[in-house]
């Protein structure tokens, strides 16, 4: 969040129309799921918005490699996510991961995309 975001939703969108080009008048914020750290000491928080469907991202190179698309039926369903483990700082460091085709989710993305599916699902019970 900078001095100037209002609150975490303007982050949010200060954020997406800096990476991606998302215009504010795009988008319908849903709301909010819990702060996430991350190992390397950032706190964020997930912001849920639909977005309109004839947004073209138009990825900033300085920021973004690549843009894609994941259908919410696969990340909602707790069951594609498993945990995996490699090295880092000399200690093993266990994450979680959602492959999807070609992509590799995974770290902090795939922890709150899991987190996402969770709640879904304790809603549908």
């Amino acid at each position: 969040m900078d001095d100037g975001d209002q609150d975490l939703f303007a982050t949010a969108m200060r954020e997406a129309q800096e990476e991606i080009g998302l215009a504010p008048s795009d988008v319908t914020i849903i709301g909010a799921l819990p702060r996430h750290e991350t190992v390397t000491g950032f706190h964020v928080v997930p912001v849920l918005a639909a977005v309109a469907p004839d947004f073209q991202p138009m990825a900033e190179p300085g920021e973004v490699d690549e843009v894609f698309d994941i259908p919410m039926v696969h990340v909602l369903n707790s069951a594609r996510y498993s945990i995996q483990k490699r090295r880092w700082r000399g200690t093993w460091r266990h994450y979680y991961v959602v492959p999807f085709g070609p992509y590799y989710i995974w770290g902090a993305t795939a922890r709150m995309l899991r987190s996402m599916a969770q709640v879904s699902e304790t809603r549908c019970e």
